[in-house]
């Protein structure tokens, strides 16, 4: 059984930051790729930063320059350091682990359970 656990969220003011963290537990050996989406109220789910294991990444245009993700394959960890923070950023953050192997062998893909950023003053 994997379990992806996000962590970080929470509530900042215009123009802060916030960094995000998800980790995968279980018997993870690898994972493929790395995403988070985010899902703002009465909006559809959307892909906002993206990473392969060989750390290749992809964003958003609405995040570019200001949103970094990264990982750290030891830890089956995926962040995103979220700067200049606006109030369109405020969603449910959800991460996504792409094609986890467990145990040397595929065992699907997996959603973390969400965790809000909320962007106010």
């Amino acid at each position: 059984q994997v379990q992806l656990v996000e962590s970080g969220g929470g509530l900042v003011q215009p123009g802060g930051s916030l960094r995000l963290s998800c980790a995968a537990s279980g018997s993870v050996s690898s994972i493929d790729a790395m995403d988070w989406y985010r899902q703002a109220p009465g909006k559809q789910r959307e892909l906002v930063a993206a990473i392969s294991r060989n750390t290749m990444t992809n964003y958003a245009d609405s995040v570019k320059g200001r949103f970094t993700i990264s990982r750290d394959n030891a830890k089956n960890t995926v962040y995103l350091q979220m700067s200049n923070l606006k109030p369109e950023d405020t969603a449910v953050y959800f991460c996504f682990a792409d094609r986890v192997q467990c145990s040397g062998v595929v065992c699907g893909d997996y959603w973390g359970q969400g965790i809000q950023v909320t962007v106010s003053l």
